[in-house]
This record gives C-alpha cells, structure tokens and sequence, in this order.
C-alpha cells in the first residue's frame, strides 16, 4: 500500500480551492496529457462533484486505457472531502483533502493518497518500482493547476455564479 502526502499553499480563499478541487473540468485540465475524460455512465460529468456523487474517468496510463469510478465519501464544506475509488484497476485508492484557511487569506491545502495497486503478489514491486513516483506526479501535477487557476481570473470560468457572490460580499 503506498500512501502519499502532499501540501500547497494557495494564495486565493478556502471556499474557491475546495470548489476547484471537485471541478471536473479542473480535474481534466490537469490531466490532458492522459487524454482523460469523464464518462456519462450514471454518474457526474461536469461541474463540481456532491457528497455520494460518483464520476467514471476513462484515461490513459501506461500506454492502456482505463476507467476508475470514484465516489465522494465524505465531505465538511469548506475544509474536507474524501474520494473513494468504488470500481477500477487499484485494489484501493482514497483521497482525503483537507483545507485549511491561513492568516494571509490564502489557503493549505493538504492531501492524503492511499493506493493498493493490483495483483497481490507483483502489487508492492510495481509500488516500490514506479507506481509511488507515477501517482506523486499525478498530483503534484493536480494541485498545481489548481493553484494557477485559484490565484488567477481563471478561477472564474470554472465557478459560475461565485464571482459575482465574492463582489458582492466585498461591498
């Protein structure tokens, strides 16, 4: 089982880094390289994904394509949600990520992977060989385009209907 750690500090509000963080089409930017997609198969395709809300990514990683359906398992708007892999190649993955808001008005947002990868005897070799470095870079990759878009205006292309609120309470 691998487990991951991994903190950025983003310099926008605790409530726009959560809402991004559950964006599939934030989810998608940060992995164009994999060609991913979110499936219609009964689950959500777009916009930000709810608590018991399921989504089906279908991506390419070495060199195969693959589905993974994840399901929100829990959730503490604005500072908490887990993902829960429910169908895919892994024999566990969960993502907890945990918001915590900073003094500067920015935002630490920490997140915790654990991974069982297939096939229980070959399982730990691939962790230790490649899986470990492969899945960090995922993320690291994840959390700095989320960093970009929530310390830009881009920000708003992804979450309609908040920039106007944010105007709003500024007044």
């Amino acid at each position: 089982m691998i487990r991951l750690e991994e903190t950025t500090i983003i310099e926008a509000p605790i409530e726009r880094c959560f809402d991004l963080s559950r964006s599939v089409e934030v989810h998608l930017l940060s992995n164009v390289h994999s060609g991913e997609q979110a499936l219609a198969v009964g689950g959500v395709t777009s916009g930000l994904v709810g608590l018991s809300e399921e989504v089906t990514w279908r991506a390419k990683h070495f060199g195969i394509w693959q589905n993974l359906t994840s399901k929100i398992t829990a959730m503490e708007s604005p500072c908490y949600f887990q993902v829960t892999m429910v169908r895919g190649i892994f024999r566990f993955m969960q993502a907890d990520h945990v918001f915590e808001s900073l003094e500067s008005g920015g935002t630490e947002m920490k997140d915790v992977f654990l991974i069982g990868a297939p096939l229980p005897l070959l399982g730990p070799l691939a962790e230790a060989l490649f899986l470990r470095r492969y899945m960090l870079a995922l993320l690291r990759e994840r959390n700095a385009v989320i960093k970009r878009v929530a310390e830009s205006s881009e920000w708003e292309q992804y979450l309609p209907g908040t920039s106007q609120r944010s105007k709003d309470a500024a007044l």
